[in-house]
């Protein structure tokens, strides 16, 4: 199957902050320009269209049965997944690793065993989003979902242990969500599964027969 995973350079991503640095700085599509002006950034910049846009996603209104958050550091992504998994609660994050350095975007790939499913009551998905610092856009539904990790081969050879994801309800997305329009599906009609980039993470809380 022809899967695209985005290339990710560690040495120019963005950093993440402390809980502390994160915590000094405004973090609201309000405070914009003087967002802005804290980074040297021009309005009208691509860096300004891109934290606009960032700002604009973080403050959007969750859907029905839809936890979300923006972590603005690791501390305040760990103190989300306590909060919907609750504090007492054993945790395993899960990502994607290329065994060796990537050397193509977009290529055929093959799975070389049967997927194994982690058994999880529920899971938490944090996404990269573009900003000056490290941000992810993390979010957990109260609908069932199913998370696997799979060993994959690349048509050049090359080898990825992959986190992906699958969306058994879609029911409750907004009909213009760009997986309906790849799969060609609708709300409702069927999951959506999708692999993770090696700059994404998944929060699973664990079972004890894990």
């Amino acid at each position: 199957m022809p899967i695209c995973f985005p290339e990710k350079n560690l040495s120019s991503s963005p950093k993440l902050l402390t809980k502390e640095e994160a915590d000094s700085i405004s973090f609201s599509l309000s405070q914009l320009p003087y967002i802005l002006d804290y980074f040297s950034f021009p309005k009208n910049s691509p860096q300004a269209q891109a934290m606009e846009y960032t700002l604009a996603q973080c403050e959007l209104e969750p859907i029905k049965g839809e936890t979300r958050f923006c972590a603005t550091s690791l501390g305040s992504m760990l103190d989300f997944a306590l909060y919907v998994f609750g504090s007492n609660t054993r945790i395993k994050v899960l990502t994607t690793t290329h065994l060796k350095d990537q050397t193509a975007l977009l290529q055929n790939y093959t799975i070389l065993a049967k997927p194994k499913e982690i058994f999880a009551p529920r899971m938490i998905g944090c996404h990269t989003m573009p900003y000056p610092y490290a941000i992810f856009y993390c979010h957990s539904q109260s609908s069932e979902n199913k998370v696997f990790e799979i060993s994959l081969v690349g048509e050049n050879g090359e080898r990825v242990e992959s986190a992906a994801v699958c969306h058994m309800d879609t029911s409750r997305w907004d009909r213009d969500h760009v997986s309906f329009r790849v799969l060609g599906t609708e709300p409702g009609s069927s999951p959506v599964c999708h692999f993770f980039p090696s700059d994404n993470l998944v929060w699973v809380s664990i079972l004890n027969a894990m």
